[in-house]
């Protein structure tokens, strides 16, 4: 295998599901910014549980003030944003719970953030949660599959 080979392997990051739930693809999504993938390429899941965790190994970027949605940082340098539900911005954190601050390294499987999905379902649209990477231009994403543990691929180059 050459130097080369060995490199790229490195550089391909599998994203696995934040949360149980149904995978579904992003044109799924109920909010035009996602379907339309206008914040990137990815998937969704329609979560059964509130206890959202680490797609992937890396770094915390961004946990938003509100805590609807978090930013991590693979080491091949893919941008992933976890967006739990749609409009949950509008509840300035009611219901959710942090478990990582800014600057965090996580692994998957990793908590980010608990959901009281009792609380915060009825208040909004959706809890349809995408899973965008957003520095996709970067990258090669695969065809999203259904498995839980890989649903995207993303290569360097």
């Amino acid at each position: 295998m050459s130097i080369f080979r060995k490199r790229h392997k490195a550089a391909s990051l599998s994203i696995a599901v934040p949360v149980s739930g149904t995978i579904l693809d992003i044109s799924d999504v109920p909010d035009l910014v996602f379907a339309g993938k206008h914040m990137g390429p990815g998937f969704a899941v329609d979560p059964t549980s509130g206890e959202f965790v680490s797609p992937i190994d890396g770094v915390v970027t961004l946990i938003a003030p509100t805590l609807h949605a978090v930013g991590l940082k693979a080491d091949n340098g893919a941008e992933v944003l976890v967006h739990i539900g749609i409009d949950t911005v509008q509840l300035k954190g009611e219901g959710f719970t942090a478990h990582v601050k800014d600057g965090d390294t996580v692994s998957t499987g990793d908590p980010l953030l608990s959901v009281d999905l009792d609380a915060v379902k009825p208040r909004v649209p959706s809890m349809i949660s995408p899973v965008v990477i957003t520095n996709a231009s970067d990258f090669t994403i695969s065809e999203r599959s259904n498995d839980p543990a890989s649903v995207l691929s993303v290569t360097a180059g």
